[in-house]
């Protein structure tokens, strides 16, 4: 039986009968490809266009046309009219809302429309339309034509057409220059002083340690940092948080990372008192949301705020897998501190002394939540002299030539009776050298034959001012608002449990009148710092007098 039969006999057993033409091939017609595939082979074949000598295309190829289809365009209105269309009261309205929103510190912006927002924001600044101009008039008026022996016109073009309008011209300029100073003392924290009296001279010696925190290294750092957070946080110091803001970073990132939120932390809260902190936590929540925080890995306080704050800035941004939160702020604040309390365990180095943190780091803080180090950064100003910057704790002090010469600023700072108290110095005049010789010579640091070592007992006491052994702070600025406040708290440390609570409520009243009135005899002052707490002090290192030890053995 031939191959034929089997396969019909088998097609019959299976029911697949036909009319016998399945297996007929059509002359010219391709077997094993169909028309798809045999254009897109004739698409290469006769892929390539015919050139003449000249590089002109003779025929062109199968796939290339130079002819335009015929289209035609759908008449409908949408093509003449406005897509987007707002009036001018709903435009100002619009604008008053946004304006509100953007001044206080605790709105968030969550998406903006599809609008120019240049026109709704307004223009006080003509830097673009300035700008502009300038191009256009060079183009249209260069400066060969303008000037020089090939001039085409006679005189230059005013924008003023009498001396009146040059004159109020001039006058308008000099008020916008005013501004801008004003702008620059805004910036550089030296807002309301007064500058008739020790203005520093620009190009004055200075010593290269003071310079430390504003190098090229150091701002690549800080700016890779604030492009990979979300939000920045910003650490002050509770005792001088005027002096440790930094006012260019935060114009920067107002103007150039509006989409970015940036917070205060009031770091060393316990190191001034309650309502001090308070004061200032209230004053610069006007800009920013502010947090007091006190740093410690087993006792700590603002920690829970702190990450219920990031948290909330979580849910605002679920639509992000996660956020970064990046530390900013002047050297020695407390940035690494903070990361360490949050984590409750040691992740970054941390060190009493500025630039330990040298590179950016990456900490996992949660699952949806990373914190970013970051170096601390000194934004160059020229009305910081030398004290400033030393007593803000920027520089490392055993690098300074002639510390002494900085004493007289730390005991302008500080109250006579907490040196008195600290060093356990009676009778103190307030004289710089006298003190560092009594200190030196109740020490034993004397030098070959006999002479006060004043330069290690200088260095000594500005570490003692810049650790907290040294009561100080800085005073919040006075409103009329919160004149008559009453801030309630306590004047020991910030946020920790006074370790005498449990005495003093077991002792009768009678006592405590007694020794309430003997404190106030004593002090001369209601409201002044009264310091930390005694066991504090035992903690730190500070040595306290014979007289208050022997108060502490009566009560």
């Amino acid at each position: 039986m031939g191959t034929g039969k089997k396969e019909a006999s088998r097609r019959e057993r299976q029911g697949k009968v036909g009319d016998g033409m399945a297996n007929v091939r059509t002359k010219g017609e391709n077997f094993y490809r169909d028309a798809k595939k045999v254009r897109h082979l004739n698409m290469y074949k006769d892929g390539k266009a015919k050139h003449d000598a000249e590089g002109n295309v003779v025929k062109a190829a199968s796939y290339q046309s130079r002819e335009l289809p015929n289209a035609r365009i759908e008449p409908n209105r949408k093509w003449f009219g406005n897509t987007r269309v707002i009036s001018q009261e709903a435009l100002t309205s619009f604008r008053e809302a946004v304006a509100e929103r953007a001044s206080d510190p605790y709105q968030v912006l969550l998406k903006t429309n599809k609008l120019p927002m240049s026109l709704i924001r307004d223009g006080q600044e003509l830097n673009g339309l300035k700008q502009h101009r300038a191009k256009m008039t060079i183009e249209t008026a260069p400066f060969g034509d303008t000037f020089g022996p090939k001039a085409q016109r006679k005189r230059v073009k005013l924008d003023v057409g009498s001396l009146e309008d040059l004159a109020g011209e001039s006058v308008k300029m000099h008020d916008t220059y005013l501004e801008r100073l004003d702008q620059a003392k805004l910036l550089s924290g030296r807002s309301g002083e007064d500058d008739s009296e020790d203005t520093p001279i620009l190009g004055t010696a200075r010593e290269h340690v003071f310079s430390k925190g504003q190098s090229k290294r150091i701002w690549n750092e800080l700016y890779k940092v604030i492009d990979s957070s979300d939000v920045v946080i910003h650490v002050l110091d509770a005792r001088n948080p005027e002096g440790t803001r930094c006012r260019s970073i935060e114009k920067y990132i107002r103007e150039e990372a509006p989409h970015k939120h940036l917070i205060f932390v009031l770091n060393k809260c316990d190191l001034v008192p309650t309502k001090v902190a308070a004061a200032w936590v209230r004053h610069l929540s006007k800009d920013y949301p502010t947090l007091a925080f006190h740093a410690s890995i087993n006792n700590s306080f603002g920690k829970g705020s702190l990450i219920q704050l990031l948290r909330q800035f979580s849910s605002l941004h679920s639509d992000r897998k996660q956020i970064s939160v990046g530390f900013i702020g002047y050297p020695n604040t407390g940035k690494s501190s903070i990361i360490n309390t949050l984590r409750k365990k040691k992740v970054c180095t941390v060190a009493p002394i500025p630039g330990e943190t040298k590179v950016w780091q990456y900490i996992t803080l949660m699952k949806r939540i990373y914190l970013i180090d970051c170096p601390g950064v000194v934004p160059p100003n020229s009305n910081d002299t030398e004290e400033d910057i030393l007593l803000r704790g920027v520089v490392r002090v055993e690098n300074v030539h002639n510390p002494e010469q900085y004493i007289p600023g730390v005991l302008k700072r500080v109250q006579k009776r907490h040196i008195e108290r600290t060093y356990d110095i009676k009778d103190f005049n307030g004289d710089a050298i006298e003190f560092l010789s009594v200190l030196a010579r109740k020490g034993g640091r004397l030098l070959r034959g006999g002479e006060p070592d004043l330069d290690g007992v200088a260095k000594m006491v500005i570490n003692d001012f810049l650790r907290g052994k040294i009561p100080w702070f800085t005073p919040p600025p006075h409103s009329a608002a919160n004149e008559d406040e009453k801030i309630e708290g306590r004047d020991g440390r910030l946020g920790e449990m006074s370790r005498k609570r449990k005495r003093e409520t077991a002792a009768p009243a009678s006592e405590a009148t007694t020794s309430e009135a003997k404190d106030e005899q004593e002090s001369g002052e209601d409201d002044d710092f009264e310091g930390f707490d005694d066991d504090s002090e035992s903690e730190g290192g500070i040595h306290v007098s014979d007289d208050e030890e022997s108060e502490k053995g009566e009560d």
